[in-house]
């Protein structure tokens, strides 16, 4: 009767049960220098030829090596985002993708690695001093606000994309500030230069490639040094006052200029009547005089007695005192002032008495 025995009992030289064979001598060698070298590594002692070993067996060690290496893949594998920020995929350490707001899913180190870049609002501040265009010093505290719009290019174009947006951000704002006057930055023109030196970094930062977009820029406190600032005082309140003196001068202006044009208007009219009045005048004496010459022509005599007598009741009709002498031997007072004024007087009497 033949005897079977299990392919692993004592005796059975490991033979496959599959197979009907024993294990080769060169593979069954391998594996014990093997787990020698195991178990020297974890403390163990060298084996006998009965197999005995303070150390773990080799099958244990590769198998819990095995698990942990998936166990790692499988919690490095997965990666959350959150929604202020973007993932940057590097495979090998070379660009390969971005990853959105969520969960997503990767190549466990180190074969994908994940850079994290915060994609909100940031600020950078700064104080500098600055030549304006008429070579006075002006002290401006500016503030940046800026935010990634590509992760990519924010990590690989710059080695400090946030300190070249300093940068650039100060050579912005000598430029803008070195092409303007004192006035001009001090008044409420403020705004424009604003403007222009966002416009000017923009320009600065998609030149460089860095991934960056200005928001907006602040300027603070925008004022000479401290040194001077009495000095621009004084000019600022000379300025003020020479324009509320202009403003002054225009209003009065406003008020008194209509005013003169009016009584110019007035003037010009006044004149313009008596001119007309005496063309009427000098015309009406021409045509007299020759009516008068015409008359004195056909007779002489009586009409030299009539002018004279016209002339002498023009003139005794303004006199209120005559002398007359005329018999060469008493002179004859007659008071035509007091003679006017008795018949006045008479006269008055005699209407109210026919009341």
């Amino acid at each position: 009767m033949e005897t079977t025995m299990a392919w692993n009992e004592p005796g059975s030289g490991n033979r496959d049960p599959w197979k009907g064979k024993k294990d080769s001598p060169d593979v069954e060698a391998f594996l014990r220098k093997l787990r020698d070298g195991f178990g020297g590594i974890f403390g163990g002692g060298k084996g006998g030829g009965s197999g005995s070993s303070s150390s773990p067996p080799i099958g244990r060690i590769l198998l819990g090596i095995v698990a942990l290496a998936l166990v790692w893949s499988v919690f490095d594998s997965w990666i959350s985002i959150d929604a202020q920020r973007v993932g940057v995929v590097l495979r090998f350490g070379k660009f390969d993708r971005i990853m959105r707001n969520g969960l997503n899913l990767k190549w466990p180190a180190p074969i994908e690695q994940v850079v994290k870049v915060e994609t909100t609002s940031r600020q950078t501040a700064d104080t500098v001093r600055m030549l304006t265009k008429d070579e006075n010093i002006v002290e401006i505290n500016f503030t940046v606000q800026y935010q990634v719009t590509d992760a990519q290019k924010y990590l690989f174009a710059a080695t400090s994309p946030d300190e070249t947006l300093k940068q650039a951000a100060e050579s912005a704002v000598r430029q803008v500030i070195g092409s303007s006057d004192m006035d001009t930055i001090l008044s409420s023109h403020g705004s424009d230069i604003v403007g222009e030196t966002k416009k000017v970094l923009q320009a600065t930062l998609d030149a460089y490639a860095v991934g960056l977009n200005v928001n907006e820029i602040n300027f603070q406190n925008l004022l000479p040094p401290h040194e001077v600032k009495e000095a621009f005082d004084d000019v600022n309140n000379a300025s003020n006052n020479q324009k509320q003196a202009i403003n002054d001068a225009q209003a009065y202006a406003a008020k008194v200029v209509p005013v003169a044009r009016g009584d110019a208007a007035k003037i010009l009219a006044e004149a313009e009547g008596y001119k007309s009045a005496q063309i009427a005048k000098a015309t009406g004496d021409a045509q007299r005089f020759s009516l008068i010459e015409g008359q004195y022509r056909a007779a002489p005599e009586v009409t030299r007695k009539r002018l004279y007598l016209e002339t002498m009741q023009q003139v005794l009709g303004r006199s209120q005192k005559v002398i007359d002498s005329s018999n060469g031997k008493s002179i004859l007072y007659l008071p035509l002032d007091k003679m006017k004024a008795d018949a006045a007087a008479a006269a008055a009497v005699a209407t109210g008495g026919a009341q």
